[in-house]
């Protein structure tokens, strides 16, 4: 019985929204403390032409996927009670297609899937622990329950491919980097797939190496693969996995000392994919304005990551000074006499202020007006040094980049302003995907 276990983390892009989309631009993404988690475990082979994957969520009023692996590459996956989750479908088919096992030396393989309770609205779930792990169980399927915004799933692709293809390569080593590189790889394929396009690709590497500066890679990668029922898919699929150089940036980073990410809930999740085709919409109709307008996006992206990496600096080169800054922001001070505080906050507002002109001329809800009116009252809370509505924007939770320090709950409870928000309780986390405790996930009550 092989037995192992992976989470990853979920994301908050903080600036390269839409822009991302375009190999040239940088975009900075922090990876978070709520996970995706997968158990793996595989019975002994019984000498079968076929064996079964499952896929099973006891969060979510007991979901379960059941998929029947029979023949050779390429590999027919099929459903066997018609029930649809394009994200388990496409990487169990990606895995297959890549690792291409023996059905009669394979025995069935079990998933199970566990998220923390960043990922989703609280409603009327009920929170469950053990000695080391706590999630909250809800009573409606995963597809009712309002998501955060999170990236649950990039994270749930790439942890389901850790745990799929550490059964067919058990030297499987989440800490080598070309081992990351393969699962950064599959997962991208078997994302872009399920969704029916090939997106920015930023959340799943998140997940893959953690908080990074990102760069997406060229997206006819994975649109010139031929088709999945192709009997070209599989080597293609190889060839493309470990041959190719995807030529992406994945720098790691990190927030500045004695500052943390903050996420607040507003319990109305958004469409990413309708967001983008009609901001994709606006923009060709009204090019090159709108390449102009995309410009100075980047130009105040750009001018937040100089920021950041000047604070970082100062926090170095004069510790004493800099803590004297994390005081000004705690106590409300005139803190803008801080250059590096005026600079990040300036270009966050120029980016701000181009995404409302972009909300108003699309009808896409970037930043819509109820979101600007809770950030601009975030903006005058102690510790705040700034904020926006991270990724593709819209009704998903605002992220806030405030001090250590700072206690956000606490100033804004019993405030009718924010009354719709819930403090989500996460902070930044480097690290990617990593492999986890099996015996961690037994007995939730």
């Amino acid at each position: 019985m092989v037995n192992r276990a992976f989470s990853a983390p979920g994301k908050a892009l903080l600036v390269g929204g839409y822009l991302v989309l375009d190999p040239q631009y940088r975009s900075y993404v922090v990876a978070l403390s709520s996970r995706m988690h997968a158990v793996v475990s595989q019975a002994a082979p019984c000498d079968e032409k076929s064996f079964k994957v499952t896929i099973k969520s006891s969060q979510f009023n007991s979901d379960e996927w059941n998929y029947m692996i029979a023949g050779e590459a390429p590999f027919e996956v099929r459903e066997l009670d018609g029930r649809k989750n394009p994200f388990a479908e496409k990487v169990v088919e990606v895995i297959m297609n890549y690792c291409q096992p023996s059905p009669t030396e394979t025995g069935d393989i079990l998933v199970e899937v566990y998220s923390d309770p960043g990922y989703h609205s609280v409603g009327t779930s009920m929170l469950k622990r053990n000695s080391y792990k706590e999630f909250r169980f809800h009573d409606e399927t995963i597809t009712k329950v309002p998501k955060t915004g999170l990236g649950s799933s990039a994270g749930l692709v790439t942890v389901l491919v850790s745990a799929l293809l550490s059964i067919f390569k058990p030297s499987l080593n989440v800490r080598a980097e070309k081992d990351l590189v393969t699962i950064h790889n599959l997962s991208q394929v078997a994302h872009c797939q399920a969704q029916g396009k090939v997106g920015s690709g930023f959340d799943v590497a998140a997940a893959v190496f953690g908080s990074i500066m990102y760069q997406r890679f060229d997206p006819e990668l994975i649109n010139n693969l031929p088709a999945a029922n192709s009997i070209h898919y599989a080597q293609a699929l190889r060839k493309l996995v470990d041959e190719t150089d995807w030529k992406f940036e994945h720098e790691n980073i990190t927030l500045p000392p004695g500052f943390r990410l903050i996420m607040g809930d507003v319990n109305n999740g958004s469409e990413t994919t309708k967001l983008v085709a009609k901001v994709k919409a606006w923009y060709d109709l009204n090019y090159p304005r709108s390449l102009d307008i995309y410009q100075k996006i980047n130009e105040g992206n750009v001018s937040f990551i100089e920021g950041i990496g000047k604070l970082a600096s100062f926090s170095k080169e004069s510790p004493s000074e800099y803590n004297c800054m994390l005081q000004s922001l705690n106590s409300g001070a005139d803190f803008e006499t801080y250059d590096i505080i005026k600079q990040i906050r300036q270009a966050v507002d120029q980016v701000r202020a181009k995404f409302r002109l972009i909300t108003d001329e699309s009808g896409a809800d970037i930043e819509p007006p109820v979101q600007t009116q809770l950030l601009d009252q975030s903006l005058n809370l102690k510790g705040v040094l700034t904020g926006m509505v991270p990724g593709a924007g819209g009704f998903d939770a605002i992220s806030l980049i405030v001090t250590d320090n700072s206690d956000i709950p606490s100033q804004t409870r019993n405030d009718g302003k924010f009354s719709s928000v819930t403090w989500l309780n996460l902070r930044q986390q480097n690290t990617g995907v990593k492999e986890e405790i099996p015996e961690h996930y037994d007995k939730f009550t």
